[in-house]
Formats: structure tokens, sequence, C-alpha cells
């Protein structure tokens, strides 16, 4: 490792020694990846999954019957009525889109009560100027933030009161922001005040990168609806594209509606051999979570030792699987980024640059040498190029492959 990586004897120990401290924590984890791992075989079992499940359908995907076998296993795992799961999602911003779209007519009103969402959802919403925006169909939007990393209780309480909603969106991981991500915990609270006020607005959550993190997830604690990306969290990095929206049956049905078309729904959508990859990622799934937490925990841990401020810290509990590294320098955080890049299995020899993207304002960095573009579940991190310079580091398939990713990104750091 030291010849090919050229990591020196300080790094490996440094890193080695915050292993020895993160073994306890460690351990709850792998005890957490028990527990989903159960869930997702129970499923498997209950709907009886069989090599037959792996067929495919082509054109219109009339009776796919792996496609129906899926979606009920999401169904179960998330305790819920109904889920869409899809490859016709393109990501996890998209079926998010196809959500809101589904779910909201004009004149009706969208709130966010953790502050502005994802910078993808921008131009969806139309706080950047879209011709296709919500906003331009007469859909209104407003926003209440956070207060001290929770809701804010006593305006959302005033705002419901005074003002009638349709849907409520709630993005539980941070995105590019440097608030906390939202636990099941205050979940459940502001969905119980919600409820309390008015029993029929609509709970959206937000639940990419949060997946298996938990016990639980947001449909077993009263949300009404929640959208998550495969190349995220539940592909397991095995499952190429495609995403979920999971909850009550008649949302699902809206939004089947509008990913195809009103009067076909879920009916149609072939699956192009998708079948086993996406049932073989949601099995590994929890494993996958499992390593990707370690590596983050140990990031936490090593970076905190380094004296870098981190959110969060590596003895404090993960919402999702991304750890943020606040370094308040441009080119710490280019080279802790370049050193990711280094050690990914593809594209090792990119040396990764700041750069425009769409649907982001600032230039991003971003590593992510991974076999499925953009698969945030394999080991990648990215960030805007914007103070106080925050890297945002997510996944690993595997914790080793995680370790040597943050090995070689710290020396970086060290001798640049």
């Amino acid at each position: 490792m030291e010849n090919n990586l050229q990591i020196s004897k300080e790094t490996i120990t440094l890193v080695t020694n915050c292993e020895q401290e993160c073994l306890p924590i460690f351990q709850k984890i792998d005890a957490q990846c028990e527990q989903n791992s159960i869930k997702v075989l129970n499923s498997f079992h209950k709907n009886r999954i069989n090599e037959s499940h792996f067929s495919q359908t082509t054109g219109y995907g009339y009776n796919d019957l792996g496609r129906e076998a899926i979606e009920n296993v999401f169904k179960d795992i998330f305790q819920c009525e109904d889920a869409l799961v899809r490859n016709q999602f393109i990501s996890g911003s998209h079926a998010l889109t196809v959500c809101l779209f589904a779910l909201l007519r004009p004149n009706d009103t969208l709130l966010s009560i953790c502050g502005k969402p994802y910078d993808t959802l921008d131009e969806v919403i139309g706080l950047k100027e879209n011709a296709s925006s919500l906003q331009s169909y007469g859909i209104k939007y407003h926003q209440i933030d956070l207060l001290n990393n929770d809701f804010d209780y006593d305006k959302i309480t005033d705002y419901l009161s005074h003002n009638k909603v349709k849907v409520i969106e709630i993005q539980r991981s941070k995105g590019y922001s440097t608030r906390k991500s939202l636990s099941l915990k205050k979940l459940e609270k502001v969905i119980k005040l919600i409820k309390k006020i008015d029993k029929d607005i609509i709970v959206m959550v937000d639940n990419c990168y949060c997946e298996f993190v938990s016990s639980q997830e947001p449909t077993s604690i009263g949300a009404d609806i929640m959208v998550g990306s495969l190349i995220k969290n539940l592909g397991g990095g095995i499952a190429p594209n495609g995403a979920y929206i999971a909850g009550r049956h008649d949302l699902i049905e809206l939004c089947a509606a509008r990913l195809t078309l009103p009067g076909e729904g879920r009916e149609v959508g072939p699956t192009l051999g998708i079948n086993k990859q996406i049932l073989q990622g949601i099995y590994m799934a929890p494993s996958v979570v499992a390593a990707a937490l370690k590596t983050a925990v140990l990031t936490a841990c090593v970076l905190e030792k380094l004296g870098y401020e981190v959110e969060p810290k590596y003895t404090e509990e993960r919402i999702d699987i991304v750890q943020s590294i606040i370094f308040k320098d441009e080119n710490k955080l280019i080279e802790f980024t370049r050193g990711i890049q280094q050690a990914s299995a593809i594209d090792s020899q990119a040396i990764v640059e700041p750069s425009a993207m769409p649907g982001y304002d600032d230039k991003i960095i971003m590593a992510s040498g991974s076999f499925i573009q953009g698969s945030s579940i394999e080991l990648s991190c990215d960030g805007p190029l914007r103070e106080p310079f925050i890297a945002y580091m997510q996944g690993s398939l595997t914790y080793p492959y995680g370790k040597i990713g943050l090995l070689t990104a710290v020396e970086r750091i060290l001798n640049n």
C-alpha cells in the first residue's frame, strides 16, 4: 500500500489508532445491519422470490411479474401500503419531481419545513426560473427554516393554522448545507404535530442517503410518502439506475400515472433485464450501508484528530451515510477529493477539477470513480466551491475500500 498509493507510515498509524477507537461503534453498526438483513430476507420469503422474477419485459412492459414482486418487497420493507420501483426514474431528483407534480395542482401550496431543498430542485420548484417549474403551473411555495437543527414547531403551527397546505416536503439528509440531517425521532414528532393540525396534509419525505441507517423508515412512523434513489443506499452498488416512491396506495397511483400516463400508470414500463440487479441490490444493501457507515465514522474520527470540524462527529448518531468535513480551505477540499479519486477502482488516474454541473449554481469538485455513473453508495466525495469549503463524503461498497480511500485522501491533505 505504501508503494502503490504512497501512503506514509504516519498516516497509516493515525488511521489504525482511530480504527481501534471506533470498534465499539462498528459493533453497533453490525447489529443494525443484521436487523435490516432479517427484514429484507423476511420480505423475500414472504413474496416467494424465485428465478422467474429475473425475467425481463420489453416494449410496453405488460405483465412483468418480477417488477410486481420487487414493488411488493419494497412495500413490505418500508411497512407501507404500496411502492413504485422503476428503472424509468433517472435519479432521486427525478423521482422527487414526479412525486411533486403528481400530488400538487394549480393553486396548491407546497411547504418545506427544513429550509431550502437540495440544489437540483431549485428549477423544479421555481426558485430558479424555469418555464416547466411547479410555480409556472401556479403552484405556490413557502419554506420554514430549521431552528437550531430542529423543526421550528411554533412557526409550523402558526403557518398551518392560517394557511391551507397540500404537501409538506421534508428532506432528511443535509444536502449541500451546514445543517444536521434529521432523525426519525424529530420526524415523528413533527408529523404528529402536522396531522393534529390538519390530517389531510400530505407529508412527503426525501429519504435519499438514509435507508437502512436505522431500523425504521419514515413510512413506518407516519409519513404519507417517501422517495429515494437506487444508485444510493438501496441499490447496494448493483442496481444500475432507478429510484423508488413508497407510501399510501392512492398517492402511489397518482405517481405512477405521472411517471407513465393516466389510464396505464404502473401497468407499463419495461424492466429490460434489470429485475435481478434490483433484487440483488436490495439484498446486499444492509451490508453495503453498514460499510458506508463504518467508513464515515472512521473518516470523522481521523479528521477530528487532525483538527478539522466534522458533521456528524464520529461518536454522534448517524442519520444518513453522508460525512461532512469543513475544511475552510479551498485547496484542502480539492486535495482531499482528489485523494478519494486516486483510490478509486475506476478512473483512478483522473485529476478531478472543479467544474460547472447541471442543476448547481457553484462549481462542483467531485470524486466518483464508480462502476455506476453518479453512484453515491460507492465511495465518493464532492462539494461546491463556496465558503466554508465542505467536502461531502459518502459510500463505500466495502469497509476496506473505504479505509484505503480515506488513507489516500488524508495523505494528500497532509502533504499539499
